[in-house]
């Protein structure tokens, strides 16, 4: 069963990744220039108390180095790419098993 639903979940991501490329495509058409969307300007636009709140929490509880390389360079990466990688994981994770045959 929970298997099922980190299926389902990465297929839900998987389609917003999909929604944010034709998104970037759709303004890049309309200006005429390469548009990409930075993950961390979507996290803004949706909910800005809770990436103030996951930095300070990364910072204080895990360590200050993870926030700054590591966060910063996935916030400053197109948001279809990391919603469609974090979509890719659940679907790898709940992806069923095969059975071994034993002969």
């Amino acid at each position: 069963m929970i298997r099922f639903i980190f299926r389902i979940l990465g297929f839900w991501l998987f389609a917003g990744a999909f929604v944010a490329l034709v998104l970037d495509g759709a303004r890049s058409i309309t200006s005429g220039d390469l548009i990409v969307t930075a993950m961390g300007s979507t996290w803004t636009d949706l909910h800005v108390s809770s990436l103030q709140m996951a930095q300070a929490g990364i910072q204080r509880n895990v360590h200050p180095y993870l926030w700054d390389p590591v966060m910063i360079s996935i916030l400053a990466a197109p948001t279809w790419l990391v919603i469609g990688i974090i979509a890719l994981v659940f679907i790898a994770i709940g992806k069923k098993r095969r059975g071994v045959v034993e002969g």
